[in-house]
């Protein structure tokens, strides 16, 4: 579903990833981790469209989007969340989905600005379309609320979804238990499972607490100043010496 080749990305005199290389498979969960600066928010800026890679190339079942612009990038099947939750203030739980909703229906200029039956038609299905998403989730009552008035833990489970309006094919999730509390990361990580069961979408996730990482993730990346230095089943990482030197740490 995703596979990047000898991606690189440099800043003037400084290489902040050099030759990643990774697959992702469909309907997968996938964890990249790493210290702090490793370059994994770097990686997902370049699949996204945030930058484009110095050298090496992006695909997307099959695809090739290295380069393209981020709105291309989203219609071709890629969605992802932040480490720190950018929903649109001033708005409702239900518009923050609408507004990505259009990626779906695609409603013209013409149609919308003269609210023409084409256009009443998709914001119909954008609508129900939203509000089924909601209930799926668990936040339908919070439909008419104000986004930024959830509980944290709602807001972030409230974006994840909001990149699912747009019918991604995977799902790029930057750190999100990044905030929450044991309980709140055990039920994000349930969470993240049943999205992908039920959506039959492939999940890459940088995260730094690690039981969610152990706990849903089928491989793990491993980055360390912009170099992947493992690649493997979340048991083969723990017992990676390079990992526990460069991340894990020792008792």
């Amino acid at each position: 579903m995703l596979l990047t080749q000898n991606v690189t990305m440099q800043f003037g005199g400084l290489t902040a990833v050099s030759d990643f290389n990774i697959t992702v498979e469909n309907d997968e969960i996938v964890g990249l981790i790493g210290p702090n600066g490793a370059g994994k928010t770097t990686i997902f800026n370049m699949i996204t469209g945030v930058y484009t890679p110095t050298k090496g190339q992006i695909l997307i079942d099959g695809k090739n989007i290295t380069g393209k612009q981020a709105h291309a990038i989203t219609g071709a099947g890629i969605a992802r969340t932040f480490q720190n939750i950018r929903l649109f203030h001033g708005m409702t739980v239900l518009e923050n989905l609408l507004v990505a909703c259009n990626l779906r229906e695609k409603p013209n200029l013409a149609e919308s600005v003269l609210h023409l039956p084409g256009y009443i038609v998709k914001e119909k299905k954008a609508r129900e379309f939203a509000l089924e998403l909601l209930e799926s989730v668990g936040l339908l009552d919070n439909a008419g609320d104000n986004a930024v008035s959830l509980p944290y833990g709602k807001q972030r489970r409230l974006e994840i979804v909001r990149a699912l309006a747009t019918g991604p094919k995977i799902l790029l999730l930057d750190e999100p238990a990044a905030g929450m509390n044991p309980q709140e990361s055990y039920e994000l990580m349930d969470f993240i499972v049943a999205i992908r069961n039920k959506f039959n979408i492939s999940v890459l996730l940088i995260e730094h607490h690690m039981q969610v990482v152990m706990g849903i993730c089928t491989r793990l990346y491993v980055l360390d100043y912009g170099i992947t230095i493992a690649e493997g089943t979340p048991a083969e990482i723990q017992k990676n010496q390079k990992v526990i030197d460069a991340y894990l740490g020792v008792e």
